[in-house]
């Protein structure tokens, strides 16, 4: 993937953010891309999902690999979690 390339949302057609990884992480990643639109159909129908299936009150974040290009869950407990580690260029 091109560096100066900002990929969308699969979901949504949202431009995703560069998001700081844990120091901890294992992705092996300065940053992910994630989906940040708190109206994405990922992120909103998560809630529902994650409280039907595991009985817990939290959703996910679409979330794309800069190196591998894998993509997954970004688990996050409130709409404002992990906003914090947004990176702005």
């Amino acid at each position: 993937m091109d560096e100066q390339e900002i990929p969308k949302c699969p979901y949504c057609g949202a431009a995703l953010k560069k998001w700081r990884t844990p120091a901890d992480s294992t992705w092996g990643t300065l940053f992910q891309w994630v989906c940040f639109n708190d109206e994405c159909p990922y992120f909103v129908r998560g809630w529902d999902w994650m409280w039907q299936d595991q009985r817990v009150k939290a959703s996910y974040r679409y979330r794309l690999n800069p190196l591998t290009g894998g993509s997954g869950p970004l688990p996050t407990w409130s709409y404002e979690a992990h906003k914090d580690r947004i990176i702005d260029d």
